[in-house]
């Protein structure tokens, strides 16, 4: 399929803040200066930082542990401020009652996820009683309004969180959406886990993310070429490239190391992967087909998620937004002592 139009999305510099007693504060000054950055005005500044001070302040004062993720995003030429939470529990049995104005989520008086709901752009939740909540927050910059709402574009969004005691992660995403001449929808979609931790890591995943965006677009095994070439002379990385036709009901996919692949459904199907090293090693690549329903969800991940989850744990997961689907597995799977990213991919929901 020619590629006609789409958009490109690809991993952001995140800031992480880790619950402690200043999460509150940090988080408000964090928020304040990045809807600055992408020009929101005074009184939309406001209420971005009263919707991430409630966010923070559930943390506080209701999670086991957990952590807020600001990051600034831009989609289709515009930009926004989104605001993720992860807590590792104890969750929420009812969330329509946590998203009443009024309520807050820690059982406190306060403003309650409905005010952060409402100051949101896009908002979505989703939490497992017992094991933790995973909160999306949007706000879009200029008249607020969401540039997807209404459309039949797929939808993707991934996370990054580097290996603690590190500033820089060496795993990183990027996609690409394309329409063809017949209306078809297809999302390329990379997921590259630079080897090793730090600044050399975060370099090689830097290549690998600037040589897809100006890459061909081409079969998954003639972008891992691609990034083979442009790999040269760095550390290296695992990757794996999808391309998932919606349309057609099909991911076609090449991988190289150790970057784990599923197609979720009821059950997961798993996509295969050839041992190398992007860069360094590369083997005789082939490329792989596996059936894509339009209700199931697309997700890579590196080893820095264990891949021993289960749909089954995460009942109502894979039908929120993609944003919601990552931070709930990085969360709840994540491994502390290592590099962590995860990125998926959905049809437009409709």
């Amino acid at each position: 399929m020619n590629p006609v139009s789409g958009y490109e999305v690809e991993a952001e510099d995140v800031v992480w803040l880790r619950l402690d007693v200043a999460v509150a504060a940090a988080a408000r000054r964090e928020a304040a200066r990045l809807a600055r950055r992408v020009g929101m005005p005074t009184d939309r500044v406001a209420e971005i930082e009263l919707a991430v001070t409630e966010a923070a302040t559930n943390l506080e004062k209701h999670a086991r542990d957990g952590a807020l993720a600001l990051r600034v995003v831009t989609l289709r030429g515009r930009a926004a401020l989104e605001l993720l939470s992860v807590d590792s529990g104890p969750g929420m049995a009812d969330v329509g009652s946590a998203l009443t104005d009024g309520v807050s989520g820690s059982g406190t008086l306060g403003v309650g996820l409905g005010a952060i709901a409402r100051f949101a752009g896009v908002f979505d939740v989703h939490s497992l009683p017992g094991r933790g909540t995973a909160l999306l927050a949007r706000f879009w910059a200029g008249d607020g309004t969401d540039p997807f709402a209404g459309t039949d574009e797929p939808e993707v969004a991934g996370l990054t969180r580097p290996i603690s005691g590190e500033e820089v992660c060496g795993d990183t995403w990027a996609a690409r959406t394309e329409h063809g001449p017949d209306g078809a929808r297809a999302v390329t979609v990379m997921m590259c886990d630079g080897l090793g931790h730090g600044p050399l890591a975060a370099l090689a995943g830097e290549r690998a993310r600037a040589a897809f965006r100006a890459g061909p677009h081409g079969s998954p095994q003639d972008v891992v070429r691609a990034l083979h070439a442009e790999l040269r002379g760095s550390r290296g990385a695992a990757i794996t490239v999808a391309r998932a036709d919606f349309s057609r009901g099909t991911v076609e996919h090449c991988g190289v190391g150790n970057i784990s692949a599923f197609v979720v459904g009821d059950r997961r199907s798993t996509l295969l992967s050839l041992p190398g090293i992007v860069g360094h090693q590369l083997p005789a690549l082939r490329p792989f087909r596996t059936p894509l329903d339009r209700d199931a969800v697309l997700v890579l991940h590196s080893d820095g998620l264990s891949d021993r989850w289960s749909p089954a744990d995460f009942p109502g997961l894979f039908t929120r937004r993609p944003a919601v689907v990552a931070a709930q597995l990085l969360g709840q799977a994540g491994v502390r002592r290592d590099d962590a990213g995860v990125v998926v991919v959905r049809a437009a929901r409709g």
